[in-house]
């Protein structure tokens, strides 16, 4: 069964509530692929729901990065860890992957009037600051390898 966009913010919305962010983030990733353009609402739905997305993923690395760093003496438990920590950066690229339409989005930028280019600029600024994990250990970011050429529009 198809959603409207309508069905899907109210479904966003309601994972917002019920703390559920990737099923928020998938909602409103179906409502940008509709192709209509959002509003300021949809956009910060939009958001929020990446933004506790990565920043759940990206306090999951940390955690797992200082657990690994003191598992230095257990081949196993460090092994592990980094195994854990790199299904998290694979998350995390998957994310960075979704989020952003790179040619379309390109495209698009230059059709949108001055209020939706500042909210879309303003909006792939928060976006590029979550996905830019700068913790200790973590030698190239996200966000440069995969993102920074990018501009990102909601539609």
């Amino acid at each position: 069964m198809t959603m409207d966009k309508s069905e899907l913010v109210q479904k966003a919305k309601l994972a917002e509530q019920a703390e559920r962010y990737d099923d928020m983030a998938a909602a409103m990733k179906a409502v940008t692929e509709q192709g209509h353009e959002l509003s300021n609402e949809e956009r910060n739905l939009l958001s929020v729901a990446y933004k506790n997305v990565v920043g759940a993923r990206r306090s999951s690395w940390r955690v797992i990065s200082s657990i690994e760093q003191k598992t230095e003496r257990n081949e196993k438990k460090q092994q592990m860890g980094r195994e854990y920590r790199e299904k998290i950066e694979a998350e995390l690229q998957d994310i960075c992957n979704d989020v952003l339409a790179f040619d379309e989005a390109i495209a698009e930028l230059d059709t949108l009037n001055e209020e939706s280019y500042k909210d879309s600029t303003l909006i792939m600024q928060l976006l590029r600051d979550n996905l830019t994990v700068s913790t200790a250990g973590f030698s190239d970011c996200l966000w440069r390898r995969v993102c920074s050429p990018v501009r990102w529009s909601p539609t």
